[in-house]
């Protein structure tokens, strides 16, 4: 017969932040410059599609409004 152990939820959460922190040695972290470096790009890119996307509101809100009220 296979014995079951009862762990109690302290010792768990014990070895759940250990194996984190295990994990977390593990990573591969970038550098600081890669880091900006993509940090800016999203930015960029976010601002760029932002603005992509009001213009194209725009045009549509003014194409309706010629559309409704003429």
């Amino acid at each position: 017969m296979r014995q079951t152990s009862v762990k109690t939820p302290g010792k768990q959460r014990f070895k759940f932040f250990g194996e984190v922190i295990t994990e977390l040695k593990k990573v591969t972290w970038l550098s600081r410059r890669e880091a900006t470096y993509l940090t800016t790009l999203v930015i960029v890119f976010t601002v760029v599609v932002a603005i992509i996307l009001g213009v194209i509101d725009y045009g549509f809100s003014r194409l309706m409004e010629v559309i409704l009220i003429k």
